[in-house]
């Protein structure tokens, strides 16, 4: 909308110079798994392409999802980039409430139909829609009305992907993900418990720049879920080498020995924790010396235990992958040789760049 300024302005707002701003596009570029050789083409559409209205509702969820994306450190990538788009509608985070919050939100639809993308967090219920409400509004009926003037949907966090805990075993809500209602509408799944939140603004990112980036089979940016953290793990010599921690306080633990015997299921979860981490580069949990949950796969809660190895079935491996498990440490070490020198380079050139970086102007 025209009395929505426009990312170049912002940016100058800030103080961030030219310069600051194509450094931070290149950045951007990386994030995407992009060549650099589109850097500009970044840099184009983010400097002409209007500022497009987001509509985020919330549902069956912790807030976790928009804690992560919230409370990271600041200034950041991501706070520029949500100041990219234009958040009309967040009643966790607005002001108003009530009939002015829903208001806010038929509005925005209405000024930007066709046009506005709907970010989703939660799960919805449908075995009884008054499970939950919003303003007297069930989700079902909420996330219907607002998906029909959306021109994409994007399911933050693995209750919306993929029905996350909500959906868990027995299951007393009927919950169910985005996927599952909405079928004439693109849909980005953005699995986690919650998302790093890299990840939510670099899709938003891609979208704004280029449209809906390549998805794997359940739906997932093959940027960030293209690869398993098993892949990319700081932990992956000892695992090959058989190496394995066989409990928490053990000397291997103490050496930062493999987890896999301790349930992790980083063979299994495709996602960038390893690369990407969290609060800002610092970390992420197998780093902290917890095993992988596999939070952005389908049904991670009912597929067995946490702290059991993929290769001892404690429940419904199914969706898993009956090769991954069966196969267990053996097939995992053989992997190991044909992936490590194609993904020695990318590991090599890979560069965690926040707003820190980007010149201010004197």
């Amino acid at each position: 909308m025209a009395d929505k300024p426009m990312l170049p302005e912002l940016m100058k707002a800030h103080g961030v110079s030219r310069r600051g701003f194509l450094k931070y596009c290149a950045s951007l570029t990386s994030l995407m798994a992009l060549s650099p050789a589109m850097m500009p083409r970044v840099a184009h559409a983010l400097e002409n392409a209007p500022r497009p209205s987001v509509i985020w509702l919330s549902f069956q969820e912790c807030t976790g999802c928009t804690e992560s994306i919230t409370r990271s450190h600041a200034p950041t990538i991501e706070d520029l980039i949500f100041n990219a788009v234009s958040l009309d509608y967040h009643h966790t985070l607005q002001a108003a409430s009530g009939h002015q919050a829903e208001a806010a939100r038929e509005k925005a639809m209405k000024d930007n139909w066709g046009k506005y993308v709907l970010v989703v967090d939660g799960s919805i219920p449908i075995k009884n829609e008054g499970f939950s409400c919003i303003a007297g509004i069930s989700n079902l009926q909420m996330l219907k009305d607002t998906a029909a003037g959306a021109a994409a949907i994007v399911s933050v966090g693995t209750c919306a992907a993929f029905g996350g805990i909500p959906h868990a075993n027995p299951n007393p809500t009927g919950a169910v993900a985005v996927s599952e209602i909405i079928k004439d509408k693109p849909i980005i799944n953005v699995p986690g418990c919650p998302p790093i939140p890299v990840v939510m603004t670099g899709v938003l990112a891609h979208f704004l720049t280029f449209g809906v980036p390549e998805l794997d089979e359940l739906g997932r940016p093959k940027a960030f879920y293209g690869e398993t953290i098993h892949d990319r793990c700081y932990r992956r010599p000892f695992y090959d080498k058989g190496m394995f921690a066989e409990g928490f306080d053990d000397e291997g633990a103490r050496e930062g020995w493999c987890l896999y015997k301790l349930g992790c299921k980083g063979p299994t979860t495709k996602s960038v924790c390893a690369t990407l981490k969290w609060n800002n580069g610092t970390s992420f949990p197998i780093e902290a010396g917890h095993p992988c949950l596999g939070c952005t796969e389908p049904d991670f809660w009912d597929n067995g235990g946490f702290y059991k190895p993929l290769s001892v079935p404690a429940g419904d491996y199914r969706k898993l992958g009956l090769a991954a498990v069966g196969a267990g440490a053996v097939a995992g070490a053989a992997g190991a040789v044909l992936a490590r020198a194609g993904k020695a380079k990318a590991a090599a050139a890979h560069e965690n760049v926040d707003a820190h970086d980007l010149e201010k102007k004197s």
